[in-house]
């Protein structure tokens, strides 16, 4: 399998997991234009898309989906919660008729040569859910948008070979910076974004010698930098008590602007 991030931020999300023979995306957040200059440098066409995942229905994750379904006619599968909110929101426009197909939390299914696995978070959100892909005994896994975590979660996390995980904010810079109260608030509370360090330590709770390919992603563009989200997580790991350094991992911050290195598992 071969995991990338397209774009990964506060801004707009689009993550590309796929084999062979095999494409999803997972969440359009970002220009149709954008994502088929992603794709091209993939070396994939639109059309040779087997579906595209939708992990909930803010526009940093639904933006391009309209002009990009209506080009390409890929089925798009999500919770009903999302689905809703997706057909709520009038950013969109008309979406084709039968491309939306309902899932369902902890119900896995197959697309083509890959296994989904999709799983609950917690986010202020209609139906979120993160997803597990998996094929001949790998697995890669996005989980963001996390407000808080729980041994759920850890556990349809453990044994990855590949994450891309939330790091959305320092909390010192999201406290003193000029964000309202209330939006604050909804982002440090159980339903808005991991911290740098509360990404660490989850990190922690996966950790084993086969989770070879660590993407941070998520990043806040005012609460955050790159840097600063890579040493708090490695830092998170090398203090807490377990046989991993933080400078052992194999780790990298998704760019927001830029296609990431494809990682191979």
């Amino acid at each position: 399998m071969r995991m990338c991030s397209i774009a990964s931020g506060s801004s707009g999300n689009c993550i590309y997991v796929g084999s062979d023979n095999s494409h999803l995306l997972i969440d359009t957040g970002i220009s149709k234009k954008r994502i088929e200059e992603g794709l091209n440098k993939l070396e994939i066409k639109g059309d040779e898309l087997d579906g595209i995942l939708i992990t909930h229905e803010h526009s940093d994750h639904i933006k391009g989906l309209g002009v990009f379904s209506r080009k390409y006619e890929i089925p798009i599968y999500a919770t009903p919660g999302t689905i809703a909110g997706i057909k709520e929101s009038s950013s969109l426009g008309k979406m084709p008729e039968g491309l939306l197909h309902p899932i369902k939390a902890d119900h896995p299914f197959q697309l083509g040569e890959l296994d989904v696995h999709p799983f609950a978070i917690s986010h202020d959100a209609n139906e979120p859910s993160g997803y597990r892909i998996e094929q001949d005994g790998k697995s890669v896994a996005v989980a963001t948008d996390l407000g808080k975590y729980d041994n759920y979660t850890v556990e349809n996390l453990k044994n990855l070979d590949a994450i891309l995980l939330e790091a959305n904010h320092d909390i010192h810079m999201l406290e003193v910076g000029g964000y309202p109260y209330y939006l604050k608030q909804r982002i440090l509370g159980d339903r808005g974004h991991l911290s740098n360090e509360l990404s660490g330590q989850l990190l922690c709770d996966i950790l084993h010698d086969n989770l070879k390919h660590i993407m941070l992603g998520h990043l806040s563009k005012e609460n955050n930098y790159a840097r600063l989200a890579y040493e708090t997580v490695k830092l998170e790991v090398t203090l807490a008590d377990n046989e991993y350094k933080g400078e052992d991992l194999n780790m990298f911050v998704a760019s927001r602007e830029s296609v990431s290195d494809i990682i191979n598992v």
